[in-house]
């Protein structure tokens, strides 16, 4: 997993778009926002969600670079949250409680 975690520190976005994703993710939960994201029924594991999010986030991006008529900000925004929370989610687990 920590090659999931090292993927997201190497990802570069627009400072905005990170910046509104961080603060969304404050309020981010995992049953109410994954399965808008990745469809309803059994919610994977943390890693495999952020597997998932991590490929539709791309596709956003590429879309948002090539200015495609179909790129939503609120998605990628939205994306970019439960990526966000499931990074978060995927970290507190790996930190040993003391």
């Amino acid at each position: 997993m920590q090659d999931l975690l090292t993927m997201l520190q190497r990802l570069h976005r627009p400072r905005l778009l990170m910046r509104a994703a961080r603060i969304g993710a404050e309020d981010y939960r995992r049953g109410t926002h994954l399965p808008r994201i990745l469809g309803f029924g059994i919610l994977p594991r943390h890693g495999t969600a952020l597997i998932k999010l991590i490929e539709i986030e791309a596709e956003l991006d590429t879309q948002r670079k090539t200015a495609d008529a179909s790129y939503s900000l609120i998605r990628h925004v939205d994306v970019l949250i439960a990526m966000v929370g499931e990074a978060r989610f995927l970290r507190a687990a790996q930190t040993p409680s003391a």
